[in-house]
């Protein structure tokens, strides 16, 4: 298995804390395909193969790639608390 890289704290501190929308998986849904892993630019999305997947909202900017890209729309775009 190849190495994989994680996002490590920014020099600036938690960066997903200015995001409007949060993307939210349906576990009951997921297909378990790892695409919003493969797709997702900050690389915020822990996912292995038998696994479900887990977000980091500390580090996630909520750009919605990863719930474009589910094949059977098990990723919903939700609103932020307080926005």
């Amino acid at each position: 298995m190849l190495p994989l890289s994680k996002p490590a704290p920014a020099s600036a501190g938690i960066t997903g804390t200015w995001r409007t929308y949060k993307p939210v998986v349906n576990l009951s849904k997921c297909i378990d395909c790892g695409l919003c892993w493969l797709y997702c630019p900050e690389s915020v999305i822990d996912w292995e193969k038998g696994t479900k997947v887990r977000i980091d909202y500390d580090f996630c900017k909520g750009c919605g790639i990863c719930a474009d890209v589910c094949p059977v729309k098990a990723i919903d775009m939700v609103p932020e608390a307080g926005v």
